[in-house]
Protein backbone atom coordinates (compact mmCIF):
# COMPACT_ATOMS: atom_id res chain seq x y z
CA UNK A 1 0.00 0.00 0.00
CA UNK A 2 1.67 3.31 -0.79
CA UNK A 3 0.94 6.70 0.88
CA UNK A 4 -0.41 8.28 -2.11
CA UNK A 5 -4.53 7.32 -2.59
CA UNK A 6 -4.87 5.25 -6.27
CA UNK A 7 -7.28 7.26 -8.16
CA UNK A 8 -10.12 5.62 -10.56
CA UNK A 9 -11.46 8.10 -13.33
CA UNK A 10 -14.70 6.93 -14.87
CA UNK A 11 -15.67 9.16 -17.90
CA UNK A 12 -19.15 8.27 -19.88
CA UNK A 13 -19.97 9.97 -22.79
CA UNK A 14 -22.70 12.02 -23.45
CA UNK A 15 -24.05 11.74 -19.65
CA UNK A 16 -26.84 14.30 -18.82
CA UNK A 17 -26.91 13.95 -15.14
CA UNK A 18 -30.90 14.77 -14.84
CA UNK A 19 -31.35 11.56 -16.19
CA UNK A 20 -30.22 9.04 -13.17
CA UNK A 21 -31.67 8.12 -9.62
CA UNK A 22 -29.08 9.95 -8.20
CA UNK A 23 -29.82 13.31 -9.74
CA UNK A 24 -33.34 12.59 -8.71
CA UNK A 25 -34.97 11.02 -11.63
CA UNK A 26 -38.18 9.26 -10.57
CA UNK A 27 -37.42 6.00 -12.76
CA UNK A 28 -33.65 6.12 -14.41
CA UNK A 29 -31.85 3.28 -12.39
CA UNK A 30 -28.28 4.68 -11.73
CA UNK A 31 -28.17 2.51 -8.21
CA UNK A 32 -24.33 2.69 -8.50
CA UNK A 33 -24.23 6.60 -8.39
CA UNK A 34 -26.19 6.26 -6.01
CA UNK A 35 -23.74 3.96 -4.21
CA UNK A 36 -21.33 6.75 -4.87
CA UNK A 37 -23.49 9.75 -3.59
CA UNK A 38 -23.39 7.49 -0.16
CA UNK A 39 -19.76 7.49 0.16
CA UNK A 40 -18.67 10.80 -1.19
CA UNK A 41 -19.75 14.34 -2.82
CA UNK A 42 -22.01 14.98 -5.76
CA UNK A 43 -21.94 18.24 -7.51
CA UNK A 44 -25.57 19.73 -8.54
CA UNK A 45 -23.99 21.86 -11.14
CA UNK A 46 -21.04 20.95 -12.56
CA UNK A 47 -20.76 21.48 -16.25
CA UNK A 48 -18.11 20.75 -19.21
CA UNK A 49 -16.01 23.13 -20.74
CA UNK A 50 -17.39 22.42 -24.37
CA UNK A 51 -20.32 20.72 -24.85
CA UNK A 52 -18.31 18.74 -27.70
CA UNK A 53 -16.25 15.33 -27.30
CA UNK A 54 -13.02 16.56 -28.48
CA UNK A 55 -12.98 20.16 -27.11
CA UNK A 56 -14.18 18.80 -24.05
CA UNK A 57 -11.98 16.05 -23.39
CA UNK A 58 -8.90 18.13 -24.42
CA UNK A 59 -9.88 20.75 -22.04
CA UNK A 60 -9.85 18.33 -19.19
CA UNK A 61 -6.82 16.58 -19.88
CA UNK A 62 -5.49 20.37 -20.01
CA UNK A 63 -7.26 21.91 -17.35
CA UNK A 64 -7.51 24.89 -19.40
CA UNK A 65 -10.19 26.15 -21.09
CA UNK A 66 -10.72 25.16 -24.42
CA UNK A 67 -10.18 28.73 -25.96
CA UNK A 68 -6.60 28.72 -24.47
CA UNK A 69 -5.85 25.12 -25.08
CA UNK A 70 -6.64 26.00 -28.94
CA UNK A 71 -8.78 22.51 -29.07
CA UNK A 72 -11.69 23.95 -31.15
CA UNK A 73 -14.08 21.13 -32.79
CA UNK A 74 -13.41 17.42 -33.37
CA UNK A 75 -11.01 17.72 -35.95
CA UNK A 76 -8.14 19.36 -34.06
CA UNK A 77 -5.96 17.07 -32.02
CA UNK A 78 -3.71 18.53 -28.79
CA UNK A 79 -0.45 19.28 -29.74
CA UNK A 80 1.96 16.29 -28.37
CA UNK A 81 3.92 18.43 -26.04
CA UNK A 82 0.79 19.72 -23.99
CA UNK A 83 1.03 19.07 -20.65
CA UNK A 84 -1.68 16.94 -19.34
CA UNK A 85 -2.47 15.96 -15.76
CA UNK A 86 -1.34 12.50 -17.03
CA UNK A 87 1.93 13.62 -17.55
CA UNK A 88 1.85 15.60 -14.28
CA UNK A 89 1.04 12.34 -12.42
CA UNK A 90 3.51 10.19 -14.12
CA UNK A 91 5.96 12.69 -12.66
CA UNK A 92 4.43 12.04 -9.28
CA UNK A 93 5.10 8.72 -9.41
CA UNK A 94 1.72 7.21 -10.83
CA UNK A 95 1.26 4.34 -13.44
CA UNK A 96 -1.20 6.32 -15.78
CA UNK A 97 -3.19 4.00 -17.78
CA UNK A 98 -6.10 4.47 -19.96
CA UNK A 99 -8.93 2.35 -20.86
CA UNK A 100 -11.43 3.07 -24.21
CA UNK A 101 -12.45 6.61 -24.81
CA UNK A 102 -10.53 10.03 -24.27
CA UNK A 103 -11.11 11.07 -27.81
CA UNK A 104 -7.40 11.56 -28.50
CA UNK A 105 -7.11 12.23 -32.11
CA UNK A 106 -4.30 12.66 -33.86
CA UNK A 107 -0.69 10.64 -34.53
CA UNK A 108 -0.20 10.67 -30.35
CA UNK A 109 -3.18 8.82 -28.74
CA UNK A 110 -1.39 8.27 -24.92
CA UNK A 111 -0.50 12.25 -24.18
CA UNK A 112 1.05 11.08 -21.02
CA UNK A 113 -0.91 7.97 -20.37
CA UNK A 114 1.80 4.94 -20.62
CA UNK A 115 -0.47 2.97 -22.59
CA UNK A 116 -3.88 2.21 -23.88
CA UNK A 117 -5.53 -0.70 -22.60
CA UNK A 118 -8.45 -1.58 -24.85
CA UNK A 119 -9.37 1.25 -27.78
CA UNK A 120 -11.18 4.05 -28.47
CA UNK A 121 -13.58 3.34 -31.39
CA UNK A 122 -13.97 7.40 -31.50
CA UNK A 123 -10.58 7.82 -32.23
CA UNK A 124 -11.18 8.07 -35.81
CA UNK A 125 -9.95 6.72 -38.67
CA UNK A 126 -10.82 3.10 -38.63
CA UNK A 127 -14.45 2.88 -38.93
CA UNK A 128 -16.06 1.16 -41.26
CA UNK A 129 -18.22 3.95 -43.42
CA UNK A 130 -22.25 2.36 -41.93
CA UNK A 131 -20.48 3.01 -38.68
CA UNK A 132 -18.88 6.38 -39.40
CA UNK A 133 -22.37 7.66 -40.59
CA UNK A 134 -23.73 6.91 -37.55
CA UNK A 135 -21.38 8.18 -35.40
CA UNK A 136 -21.62 11.62 -37.29
CA UNK A 137 -18.51 11.16 -38.87
CA UNK A 138 -17.15 11.29 -42.54
CA UNK A 139 -15.60 7.84 -44.36
CA UNK A 140 -13.22 6.16 -42.87
CA UNK A 141 -13.84 7.20 -39.47
CA UNK A 142 -12.54 10.83 -39.38
CA UNK A 143 -14.21 14.15 -38.34
CA UNK A 144 -15.67 16.39 -41.10
CA UNK A 145 -14.77 20.14 -40.90
CA UNK A 146 -16.99 22.80 -40.69
CA UNK A 147 -15.65 26.54 -41.95
CA UNK A 148 -17.72 29.25 -40.14
CA UNK A 149 -17.18 31.09 -43.40
CA UNK A 150 -19.58 28.81 -45.15
CA UNK A 151 -22.40 29.68 -42.74
CA UNK A 152 -24.90 27.18 -41.68
CA UNK A 153 -25.26 24.28 -43.71
CA UNK A 154 -29.10 22.83 -43.82
CA UNK A 155 -29.60 18.87 -43.30
CA UNK A 156 -31.09 17.34 -46.18
CA UNK A 157 -32.66 14.24 -43.98
CA UNK A 158 -33.66 14.18 -40.52
CA UNK A 159 -30.74 13.12 -38.07
CA UNK A 160 -31.35 9.32 -38.46
CA UNK A 161 -29.89 8.32 -34.91
CA UNK A 162 -33.25 8.71 -33.20
CA UNK A 163 -35.34 6.78 -35.96
CA UNK A 164 -32.27 3.90 -35.48
CA UNK A 165 -33.12 3.10 -31.39
CA UNK A 166 -34.03 0.17 -30.67
CA UNK A 167 -32.83 -3.23 -28.70
CA UNK A 168 -29.80 -4.82 -29.71
CA UNK A 169 -25.73 -4.30 -29.47
CA UNK A 170 -23.54 -3.25 -31.98
CA UNK A 171 -19.70 -1.73 -32.44
CA UNK A 172 -19.76 0.65 -29.39
CA UNK A 173 -21.41 -1.85 -26.89
CA UNK A 174 -18.68 -4.52 -27.71
CA UNK A 175 -15.91 -1.80 -27.43
CA UNK A 176 -17.24 -0.69 -23.78
CA UNK A 177 -17.53 -4.37 -23.00
CA UNK A 178 -13.60 -4.37 -23.81
CA UNK A 179 -12.98 -1.67 -22.52
CA UNK A 180 -14.04 -3.40 -19.16
CA UNK A 181 -12.87 -6.24 -19.06
CA UNK A 182 -9.39 -4.59 -19.67
CA UNK A 183 -10.13 -2.32 -16.69
CA UNK A 184 -10.88 -5.24 -14.52
CA UNK A 185 -7.70 -6.74 -15.46
CA UNK A 186 -5.72 -4.20 -14.83
CA UNK A 187 -7.27 -3.89 -11.38
CA UNK A 188 -6.97 -7.59 -10.47
CA UNK A 189 -2.94 -7.37 -11.66
CA UNK A 190 -1.24 -8.34 -8.36
CA UNK A 191 1.65 -5.43 -9.38
CA UNK A 192 -1.28 -2.47 -8.41
CA UNK A 193 0.09 -2.59 -5.20
CA UNK A 194 3.68 -2.07 -5.85
CA UNK A 195 2.59 1.86 -7.11
CA UNK A 196 -0.03 4.37 -6.95
CA UNK A 197 -2.40 4.10 -9.75
CA UNK A 198 -4.56 6.34 -12.13
CA UNK A 199 -6.14 4.44 -14.36
CA UNK A 200 -8.88 6.48 -16.65
CA UNK A 201 -11.51 4.19 -17.81
CA UNK A 202 -13.47 6.12 -20.90
CA UNK A 203 -16.87 4.45 -22.03
CA UNK A 204 -19.22 5.74 -24.91
CA UNK A 205 -22.36 4.72 -23.54
CA UNK A 206 -24.70 6.58 -23.11
CA UNK A 207 -23.41 8.89 -26.47
CA UNK A 208 -25.65 7.14 -29.21
CA UNK A 209 -26.27 5.33 -31.27
CA UNK A 210 -29.36 4.46 -29.26
CA UNK A 211 -28.77 0.90 -29.48
CA UNK A 212 -28.91 -1.34 -26.24
CA UNK A 213 -28.85 -5.19 -25.27
CA UNK A 214 -31.46 -6.44 -23.33
CA UNK A 215 -32.22 -6.09 -20.86
CA UNK A 216 -31.89 -2.47 -20.55
CA UNK A 217 -33.79 -1.58 -23.48
CA UNK A 218 -37.06 -3.07 -22.04
CA UNK A 219 -37.08 -1.38 -18.77
CA UNK A 220 -37.82 1.74 -20.29
CA UNK A 221 -39.69 0.77 -23.21
CA UNK A 222 -43.08 1.06 -23.66
CA UNK A 223 -43.77 1.82 -19.63
CA UNK A 224 -41.04 4.45 -18.98
CA UNK A 225 -41.03 5.62 -22.49
CA UNK A 226 -41.67 9.67 -22.24
CA UNK A 227 -41.31 12.41 -24.45
CA UNK A 228 -39.51 15.79 -24.09
CA UNK A 229 -40.91 18.81 -22.35
CA UNK A 230 -41.42 21.26 -24.89
CA UNK A 231 -44.33 23.52 -24.04
CA UNK A 232 -46.88 24.55 -27.19
CA UNK A 233 -45.28 27.36 -29.15
CA UNK A 234 -41.86 27.11 -28.07
CA UNK A 235 -40.13 25.49 -30.88
CA UNK A 236 -41.65 27.99 -32.41
CA UNK A 237 -39.71 30.80 -30.61
CA UNK A 238 -36.03 29.03 -29.74
CA UNK A 239 -33.76 31.22 -29.27
CA UNK A 240 -31.23 31.86 -32.85
CA UNK A 241 -28.74 29.63 -31.48
CA UNK A 242 -31.12 26.46 -31.32
CA UNK A 243 -32.83 27.09 -34.56
CA UNK A 244 -29.35 26.95 -36.23
CA UNK A 245 -28.50 24.31 -34.78
CA UNK A 246 -31.78 22.43 -35.64
CA UNK A 247 -31.20 23.56 -39.07
CA UNK A 248 -27.51 22.18 -39.11
CA UNK A 249 -28.68 18.26 -38.20
CA UNK A 250 -31.93 18.06 -39.20
CA UNK A 251 -33.62 17.43 -35.66
CA UNK A 252 -37.40 17.12 -36.71
CA UNK A 253 -39.57 14.67 -38.79
CA UNK A 254 -39.83 12.34 -36.03
CA UNK A 255 -43.16 10.78 -35.31
CA UNK A 256 -43.79 10.42 -31.20
CA UNK A 257 -43.10 6.89 -31.12
CA UNK A 258 -39.71 7.05 -32.57
CA UNK A 259 -38.70 9.33 -29.97
CA UNK A 260 -40.26 7.46 -27.31
CA UNK A 261 -37.87 4.64 -28.58
CA UNK A 262 -35.03 6.74 -28.64
CA UNK A 263 -35.11 7.94 -25.46
CA UNK A 264 -35.69 4.39 -24.12
CA UNK A 265 -32.35 3.72 -25.73
CA UNK A 266 -30.61 6.53 -24.24
CA UNK A 267 -31.79 5.35 -20.42
CA UNK A 268 -31.29 1.83 -20.94
CA UNK A 269 -27.59 2.70 -21.82
CA UNK A 270 -26.91 5.07 -18.70
CA UNK A 271 -27.97 1.56 -16.71
CA UNK A 272 -25.95 -0.31 -18.59
CA UNK A 273 -22.86 2.39 -18.12
CA UNK A 274 -23.85 2.36 -14.07
CA UNK A 275 -23.82 -1.24 -14.01
CA UNK A 276 -20.17 -1.05 -15.03
CA UNK A 277 -19.57 1.78 -12.20
CA UNK A 278 -20.74 -1.14 -10.25
CA UNK A 279 -18.34 -3.91 -11.36
CA UNK A 280 -15.46 -1.52 -11.13
CA UNK A 281 -16.57 -0.59 -7.85
CA UNK A 282 -16.59 -4.04 -6.93
CA UNK A 283 -13.37 -4.78 -8.35
CA UNK A 284 -11.68 -2.52 -5.84
CA UNK A 285 -13.45 -4.06 -2.69
CA UNK A 286 -12.44 -7.77 -4.06
CA UNK A 287 -8.61 -6.47 -4.53
CA UNK A 288 -8.30 -4.70 -1.24
CA UNK A 289 -7.81 -1.29 -2.93
CA UNK A 290 -11.11 0.46 -2.34
CA UNK A 291 -9.79 2.27 0.85
CA UNK A 292 -6.96 3.82 -0.60
CA UNK A 293 -8.86 4.84 -4.21
CA UNK A 294 -10.49 8.24 -4.91
CA UNK A 295 -12.72 7.60 -7.49
CA UNK A 296 -13.88 10.47 -9.71
CA UNK A 297 -17.05 9.91 -12.33
CA UNK A 298 -18.07 12.10 -14.70
CA UNK A 299 -18.49 12.82 -18.06
CA UNK A 300 -17.77 15.12 -21.89
CA UNK A 301 -21.21 16.35 -21.42
CA UNK A 302 -24.95 15.90 -21.57
CA UNK A 303 -27.38 14.85 -24.48
CA UNK A 304 -30.62 16.95 -25.43
CA UNK A 305 -32.76 14.15 -26.36
CA UNK A 306 -35.46 16.50 -28.12
CA UNK A 307 -35.47 18.19 -25.33
CA UNK A 308 -35.86 22.66 -27.04
CA UNK A 309 -36.38 20.25 -30.09
CA UNK A 310 -32.59 19.21 -29.74
CA UNK A 311 -30.42 16.29 -29.86
CA UNK A 312 -26.99 15.34 -29.47
CA UNK A 313 -25.07 18.37 -27.60
CA UNK A 314 -23.17 21.44 -29.27
CA UNK A 315 -25.75 23.83 -26.91
CA UNK A 316 -25.80 25.38 -23.60
CA UNK A 317 -28.93 24.17 -22.08
CA UNK A 318 -28.49 22.45 -19.35
CA UNK A 319 -29.33 18.67 -20.84
CA UNK A 320 -26.35 19.47 -23.37
CA UNK A 321 -23.65 21.25 -21.01
CA UNK A 322 -24.46 19.88 -17.43
CA UNK A 323 -22.21 16.75 -16.15
CA UNK A 324 -22.62 14.59 -13.95
CA UNK A 325 -19.47 14.44 -10.60
CA UNK A 326 -19.16 12.56 -7.65
CA UNK A 327 -15.72 12.28 -5.86
CA UNK A 328 -15.31 9.81 -3.51
CA UNK A 329 -12.30 9.08 -0.95
CA UNK A 330 -12.50 6.71 2.19
CA UNK A 331 -11.60 8.45 5.29
CA UNK A 332 -10.91 11.65 3.63
CA UNK A 333 -14.17 12.89 1.83
CA UNK A 334 -17.78 12.36 4.36
CA UNK A 335 -20.20 10.43 2.21
CA UNK A 336 -23.87 11.99 1.23
CA UNK A 337 -22.55 15.14 0.83
CA UNK A 338 -24.04 17.40 -2.01
CA UNK A 339 -22.75 20.84 -3.55
CA UNK A 340 -24.75 23.27 -5.48
CA UNK A 341 -22.34 25.50 -6.61
CA UNK A 342 -21.62 26.04 -10.02
CA UNK A 343 -18.21 23.85 -11.58
CA UNK A 344 -16.47 22.53 -14.55
CA UNK A 345 -14.08 20.17 -15.81
CA UNK A 346 -11.58 22.17 -15.52
CA UNK A 347 -11.90 22.04 -11.49
CA UNK A 348 -11.93 18.21 -11.90
CA UNK A 349 -8.39 18.38 -13.40
CA UNK A 350 -7.43 21.00 -10.37
CA UNK A 351 -8.59 18.73 -8.41
CA UNK A 352 -6.87 15.34 -9.31
CA UNK A 353 -3.68 17.16 -9.34
CA UNK A 354 -4.34 17.87 -5.71
CA UNK A 355 -5.02 14.40 -4.79
CA UNK A 356 -1.87 12.96 -6.75
CA UNK A 357 0.19 15.99 -4.59
CA UNK A 358 1.12 17.47 -7.76
CA UNK A 359 2.83 20.96 -6.91
CA UNK A 360 5.48 23.62 -7.25
CA UNK A 361 7.12 23.87 -10.89
CA UNK A 362 4.76 21.04 -12.33
CA UNK A 363 1.80 22.44 -11.22
CA UNK A 364 2.72 25.78 -12.19
CA UNK A 365 3.56 23.96 -15.65
CA UNK A 366 0.12 23.24 -16.88
CA UNK A 367 -1.35 26.84 -16.12
CA UNK A 368 -4.40 25.38 -15.03
CA UNK A 369 -8.09 27.06 -15.39
CA UNK A 370 -9.60 25.66 -12.68
CA UNK A 371 -9.59 25.27 -9.12
CA UNK A 372 -9.59 22.03 -6.96
CA UNK A 373 -12.51 21.46 -4.94
CA UNK A 374 -10.95 19.39 -2.80
CA UNK A 375 -10.92 21.81 -0.24
CA UNK A 376 -14.31 22.33 -0.01
CA UNK A 377 -15.21 18.27 -0.33
CA UNK A 378 -13.15 17.76 2.75
CA UNK A 379 -14.62 20.47 5.11
CA UNK A 380 -12.37 22.70 5.48
CA UNK A 381 -13.77 25.79 3.73
CA UNK A 382 -17.41 26.54 2.17
CA UNK A 383 -16.01 29.23 -0.07
CA UNK A 384 -16.49 28.38 -4.12
CA UNK A 385 -16.54 30.27 -6.17
CA UNK A 386 -19.41 29.37 -8.27
CA UNK A 387 -18.81 29.80 -11.75
CA UNK A 388 -18.53 27.92 -14.63
CA UNK A 389 -17.24 28.89 -18.28
CA UNK A 390 -18.07 27.07 -21.18
CA UNK A 391 -17.07 27.64 -24.60
CA UNK A 392 -18.37 26.29 -28.20
CA UNK A 393 -15.65 26.87 -31.36
CA UNK A 394 -17.26 24.10 -33.57
CA UNK A 395 -20.20 22.95 -35.70
CA UNK A 396 -22.88 23.65 -35.01
CA UNK A 397 -22.57 27.29 -34.98
CA UNK A 398 -21.07 29.98 -37.37
CA UNK A 399 -19.95 32.16 -35.08
CA UNK A 400 -18.23 31.95 -31.17
CA UNK A 401 -20.28 30.97 -28.32
CA UNK A 402 -19.76 31.00 -24.60
CA UNK A 403 -21.91 30.51 -21.63
CA UNK A 404 -20.97 31.76 -17.91
CA UNK A 405 -23.22 30.28 -14.86
CA UNK A 406 -22.67 32.14 -11.57
CA UNK A 407 -24.93 31.30 -8.61
CA UNK A 408 -28.98 30.76 -10.33
CA UNK A 409 -28.11 32.95 -13.79
CA UNK A 410 -26.47 31.82 -16.91
CA UNK A 411 -25.71 33.65 -19.93
CA UNK A 412 -25.29 32.64 -23.17
CA UNK A 413 -23.23 34.64 -25.62
CA UNK A 414 -23.54 34.41 -29.44
CA UNK A 415 -20.98 36.77 -30.86
CA UNK A 416 -22.03 39.18 -33.30
CA UNK A 417 -22.63 42.79 -33.80
CA UNK A 418 -25.52 42.83 -32.02
CA UNK A 419 -24.47 39.85 -30.11
CA UNK A 420 -27.62 37.08 -29.71
CA UNK A 421 -27.87 36.91 -25.47
CA UNK A 422 -29.69 34.45 -23.69
CA UNK A 423 -30.01 34.74 -19.63
CA UNK A 424 -31.77 32.39 -17.78
CA UNK A 425 -32.40 32.37 -14.05
CA UNK A 426 -32.41 28.73 -13.39
CA UNK A 427 -33.93 29.46 -9.91
CA UNK A 428 -37.17 30.05 -11.20
CA UNK A 429 -36.96 28.85 -14.67
CA UNK A 430 -35.00 25.12 -14.77
CA UNK A 431 -36.73 24.82 -18.09
CA UNK A 432 -35.09 27.22 -19.27
CA UNK A 433 -38.31 28.33 -21.28
CA UNK A 434 -38.15 32.58 -20.47
CA UNK A 435 -35.12 34.30 -22.13
CA UNK A 436 -34.62 37.38 -19.57
CA UNK A 437 -31.99 39.03 -22.24
CA UNK A 438 -33.13 42.47 -22.91
CA UNK A 439 -34.94 42.79 -19.89
CA UNK A 440 -35.09 46.07 -17.97
CA UNK A 441 -35.10 44.57 -14.43
CA UNK A 442 -31.80 42.37 -15.30
CA UNK A 443 -29.80 44.59 -17.55
CA UNK A 444 -27.10 44.92 -14.10
CA UNK A 445 -26.57 41.01 -14.09
CA UNK A 446 -26.71 40.35 -17.98
CA UNK A 447 -23.97 43.00 -18.06
CA UNK A 448 -21.52 41.63 -15.24
CA UNK A 449 -21.99 38.38 -17.04
CA UNK A 450 -20.95 39.17 -20.14
CA UNK A 451 -18.11 41.43 -18.70
CA UNK A 452 -17.26 38.08 -17.20
CA UNK A 453 -17.20 36.26 -20.29
CA UNK A 454 -15.00 38.91 -21.96
CA UNK A 455 -12.37 39.09 -19.43
CA UNK A 456 -12.02 34.99 -20.26
CA UNK A 457 -11.79 35.99 -24.48
CA UNK A 458 -10.54 39.40 -24.66
CA UNK A 459 -11.59 40.23 -28.29
CA UNK A 460 -14.11 37.25 -29.12
CA UNK A 461 -13.54 38.89 -32.73
CA UNK A 462 -10.21 36.88 -32.88
CA UNK A 463 -12.02 33.58 -32.49
CA UNK A 464 -15.02 33.90 -34.93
Amino acid sequence: MTDQPNILIIMSDEHGPMWSSAYGHPFVQTPNMERLAAQGATFDAAYCNAPLCVPSRLSFMTGRHVSNARGWDNAVPLPSDAPTWAYALRSAGYDCALSGKMHLIGPDRLHGFQNQLAYDPHGGGHEDDATAQRLGLSKGGRHPIYLWKDGIPTADEPWPSVKEARAGTGPMIEADDMMEEAAMAYLRDPTRRDKPFALCVGFVAPHFPFIVPEPYFSMYYPEHADLPDNPPGHLESLPEAAQRLRQAFGFEGYTDDEVRRARAAYYGLITYMDNKIGRLMDALEEQGLAENTVIIYTSDHGESLGEHGLWRKMNFYEHSARVPLQISWPGVISGGQRFDGATSLVDVTATILDIAGVSGRDLEHLRLDGDSLLPLMRGVTSKWKDEAFTEHLAHGTDRARAMVRQGNWKLCYSHGNPPDLELYDLSADPGEFNNLAGSPKHRDVQEQLIARIMEHWGDPGKLT
